[in-house]
């Protein structure tokens, strides 16, 4: 099945254009998103932050093909995923995204490197062993590979799931929550992780937080407010990232 082409976007991983996207009808009718454009660029972490139901969660899904958008477009790379049918959608997801959620939803019955390969494994594809090397060397967790989820901690079960999301080599990483479900100590081994992915091998991340502790390591925050893009910061410190937090709460409440 042919994908449709978007002109080239020279250094953009993934970007919208004019999203809305809008559940239920008449008076049930709520607009999560309104009219969202952003780009992604390669090569950066992006985190993308706001108060509980300004629509992060929702951005991060439309952008990665989870959801579909009511109005707008979407791609991923050069292809416009709007539109694709489920089996070209699959297919997109399968080789050009990879995903990092909140729960580590790793096989409790394989070892670490085999959940590890387990995306090539369902695609029929051989792994590029220099290039598993790599990945599992950035991870940190060559002497674990052999162990089951049970035998690791949290912190190395999410870095797992990181390592999973990489092993194909994916256009874009999308991680919601990433440390959601860990302690300070492990959280900050999977953010590290996050950092050098994108540091030493080029990878792309996006991901949506509310720890401004978190969205640090990133190179470029993106704040959300009632479904609309309000600021963007470049370079964050937590400092940073927490006051202009403080602003938009300020203005919302005014």
């Amino acid at each position: 099945m042919t994908l449709t082409q978007a002109p080239p976007q020279l250094g953009t991983a993934a970007r919208a254009v004019d999203v809305w996207k809008v559940y239920g009808r008449d008076e049930a009718k709520v607009a999560a998103l309104r009219g969202v454009s952003v780009e992604l660029r390669r090569g950066e972490f992006t985190a993308i932050m706001g108060p509980s139901g300004s629509g992060k969660s929702t951005l991060m899904h439309c952008l990665a093909g989870l959801d579909a958008v009511t109005s707008g477009d979407v791609y991923i790379g050069d292809t416009k995923v709007t539109g694709l049918r489920d089996r070209a959608l699959t297919q997109l997801r399968r080789d050009h995204v990879g995903f990092v959620f909140q729960q580590f939803n790793l096989l409790p019955t394989l070892s670490a490197r085999e959940n590890i390969l387990l995306p090539l494994s369902i695609a029929g594809s051989k792994p590029d062993q220099a290039w598993f090397d790599r990945v599992v060397d950035t991870v940190g967790l060559r002497d674990r590979l052999g162990h089951r989820p049970s035998q690791l901690s949290g912190g190395q079960q999410q870095r797992v799931a990181c390592a999973r999301a990489l092993v194909a080599r994916p256009e874009v990483v999308f991680a919601d929550e990433p440390t959601g479900n860990l302690d300070s100590r492990s959280g900050a081994e999977v953010l590290g992780f996050l950092r050098s992915s994108v540091r030493d091998i080029g990878q792309t991340i996006i991901m949506v937080t509310h720890d401004p502790n978190a969205a640090r390591h990133a190179d470029r925050v993106i704040f959300l407010a009632d479904g609309e893009i309000r600021l963007e910061l470049r370079d964050p410190t937590a400092d940073s990232v927490l006051d202009t937090m403080k602003r938009l709460d300020a203005a919302a409440r005014a």
